[in-house]
């Protein structure tokens, strides 16, 4: 809706609330959400440069202005220097890269937790880098507002980010236009009239734009090599933690 009223390019840094029931080491039900949403003006890669340079910049300025304490965190947590490049692969080579080790991929389905892991394992021996850019994902593993690739509906103007073998963001290229939203709704069996307010705002006119929100709980856990991601919260809050 900002984006709407011509400011470019916005994000914000809050926190975030989850109501799932996930147990896991790398998911909470509150965290610091890092949102970013900007217009792009030829092509969906210009997000993907963007937050490509940004995260960059993030992981080279840590070893630079921080060293002394990712040295006492590693004192306590060991763990290998993170490697960072600005590494793109799409979908399709990423199911490739899977299949020619020996791993199955349904090119058409999400890439299952074990899958991105081995991955990243992957990525790591070819490019030596623990950070890398995954797009072009397929359709059924987006949400409705994801624009579809035009040359290709069975799939996606979507990306993730990982590190470490693990997501860190999901983003894409959201539909602008609110006759095609309420169609996507529609195919994805969402009542229009449940976000009706949400599909109006696109009525007043807005340009292509994307984002992603990132949990910087999790870049923090991968990036200093931490198992679980309570450690990396002063207090954190999953299904069976409230309390203080």
């Amino acid at each position: 809706m900002v984006l709407c009223g011509d400011m470019h390019r916005v994000y914000e840094i809050g926190p975030v609330f989850r109501a799932e029931d996930s147990n896991t080491n790398r998911h909470l039900c509150e965290f610091t959400g890092l949102d970013i949403e900007m217009v792009f003006y030829e092509h969906y890669f210009e997000i993907l440069d963007l937050l490509a340079e940004m995260f960059v910049s993030i992981f080279n300025g840590l070893e630079e202005r921080y060293a002394k304490e990712l040295k006492t965190v590693n004192e306590q947590y060991p763990f290998e220097p993170f490697k960072c490049k600005n590494v793109r692969l799409s979908f399709r080579d990423g199911v490739k890269l899977l299949a020619d080790n020996g791993y199955t991929q349904d090119p058409l389905q999400d890439l299952s937790t074990e899958n991105e892991k081995v991955l990243g394992r992957l990525v790591r021996e070819k490019f030596d880098t623990d950070f890398y850019m995954l797009y072009g994902y397929p359709t059924n593993a987006r949400p409705f507002y994801t624009m579809l690739d035009p040359h290709d509906e069975n799939y996606t103007n979507s990306y993730d980010f990982f590190m470490r073998g693990e997501e860190i963001t999901s983003g894409a290229q959201r539909i602008h236009e609110p006759e095609f939203l309420a169609q996507r709704a529609t195919v994805h069996k969402i009542p229009v009239a449940t976000i009706q307010e949400y599909i109006d705002a696109f009525k007043y006119g807005c340009p292509p734009h994307g984002g992603c929100g990132i949990g910087l709980e999790r870049v923090v856990k991968l990036y200093c090599g931490i198992r679980n991601i309570r450690k990396c919260s002063l207090f954190p809050r999953d299904p069976k933690r409230l309390r203080p």
